[in-house]
């Protein structure tokens, strides 16, 4: 639990468009990096294998495979050096922390992808008892 006055405080620094993504998501986290007088973008791609925290203190890693070695980030939510994080791919997992894939090599570290399904609206089909009696009238 946290304290009321603190929550107070941190609404101000807290982000209104939190992006939606689990654990098990690969995502592009779009990092905003300075140097000197230049600012540009920086785009770190990986599996997210962790969430944690709440409010201000909220954190998510990101791990990546680079010239065969696993490199793992941890970036806050709120941060303003995080200019957008975008959603590749949604994996299926039963677990919140996914600290089992930095044993795994190769295709092994891959998770299924959760297949994403839409709610079809169909106009429902006329019924065929008003039309029977026209057509049997008409074939005699």
């Amino acid at each position: 639990m946290t304290n009321k006055t603190l929550q107070y405080v941190e609404q101000n620094y807290l982000k209104k468009d939190v992006p939606q993504f689990s654990v098990g998501d690969t995502v592009d986290v779009h990092t905003r990096i300075v140097e000197g007088d230049k600012e540009r973008i920086q785009v770190f791609a990986g599996t997210v294998i962790m969430k944690k925290g709440a409010g201000i203190n909220e954190t998510f890693t990101v791990r990546r495979i680079v010239n065969n070695e696993g490199v793992e980030r941890i970036f806050p939510i709120h941060s303003p050096f995080i200019a957008k994080v975008v959603v590749r791919r949604s994996g299926e997992t039963r677990r919140a922390k996914l600290f089992y894939l930095r044993q795994r090599v190769g295709k092994a570290v891959r998770l299924t992808e959760t297949r994403k399904t839409t709610k079809e609206t169909t106009a429902p089909a006329p019924s065929k008892s008003a039309k029977e009696p026209e057509l049997a009238g008409a074939a005699s």
